[in-house]
């Protein structure tokens, strides 16, 4: 890795004010478990890193209301793992946790890291989509709300300007909802999936009343499925059900190809996981 200068500011004001959005070289770091890697590949040759490790410790916590969860950017996904309030009020977390990475990246990387980055083949974006939660931004401006489905534009970008960052995650309770991930990994079961589907639903019985369904990995950018799930809303689940499903789902996805897949294996993945992961969902297996 090339020299760089490393600034550690004690408040989350202080670090956007270091932040230069016409810079390129300047740029913010949370856990850095993808960062270090690009610097470390040449991807990725800074000359200035602001460090929020020395923030105020609010943006570290995790605390819950009647509304849900109220996660700090600076938690680390270790914390979102072991908190008996993510486990109470959003299970399907708790579940996805075990197998979204390995334990030693989960000890240091960040949930806003985790969702500043833009990977597609992130676990946990498509999760807290699915559970309808919201972002906190703070920026030179103050602070902005943000439905966490309108902050992905692209392959690794976002809708953050260079001098904001994410503060807080707000995630609805997922109280009698049930909720499963299903990802489809070609390595071990924490490696980069090919395939992430995350399902949220509200049911009675064998029947949908509404559903939020993710897809990920196999696409540019985690992306709300919202042709699948209007063919879901309102109908009993059956076999027939779940594959008008899985078809919608791949005519409104943007597939890319890597080395995880040929975009034709990703398009079929998503048809059967789909169906699969609401499957999981409505009998309580799900991740």
């Amino acid at each position: 890795m090339i020299p760089f200068e490393l600034a550690e500011p004690t408040s989350l004001a202080a670090a956007v004010k270091l932040l230069d959005p016409d810079d390129e070289t300047v740029r913010p770091i949370a856990g850095g478990t993808a960062l270090m890697l690009m610097m470390k590949a040449g991807v990725f040759r800074p000359q200035k890193l602001v460090s929020l490790r020395k923030i105020e410790a609010k943006y570290s916590g995790i605390a819950a209301s009647g509304d849900g969860l109220r996660i700090g950017a600076m938690t680390t996904l270790n914390a979102v793992e072991r908190s008996a309030d993510v486990k109470k009020h959003a299970p399907v977390v708790t579940r996805t946790m075990r197998t979204l990475s390995n334990v030693r990246v989960r000890n240091v990387a960040t949930v806003g890291g985790a969702l500043a980055h833009g990977d597609p083949h992130m676990d946990l974006p498509p999760v807290l989509m699915a559970l309808g939660a919201t972002l906190t931004i703070v920026g030179p401006k103050g602070e902005r709300k943000l439905p966490l489905e309108e902050l992905f534009t692209g392959y690794y970008e976002t809708v953050l300007d260079k001098n904001e960052l994410i503060s807080e995650v707000h995630v609805p309770s997922q109280g009698a909802k049930k909720g499963a991930y299903m990802k489809v990994t070609t390595g071990s079961a924490d490696d980069w999936p090919a395939l992430g589907v995350a399902v949220v639903l509200d049911a009675d019985g064998g029947a949908i009343k509404s559903a939020r369904v993710v897809g990920s990995a196999a696409t540019t950018k985690a992306t709300r499925l919202k042709a699948a799930e209007t063919v879901l809303n309102g109908k009993t689940v059956d076999d027939k059900l779940l594959k008008a499903a899985g078809d919608a789902a791949i005519e409104e996805s943007e597939f890319i190809a890597d080395v995880r897949g040929s975009m034709p294996y990703k398009r079929e993945l998503m048809r059967v996981y789909v169906g699969r992961a609401v499957r999981a969902a409505m009998q309580g297996t799900g991740a």
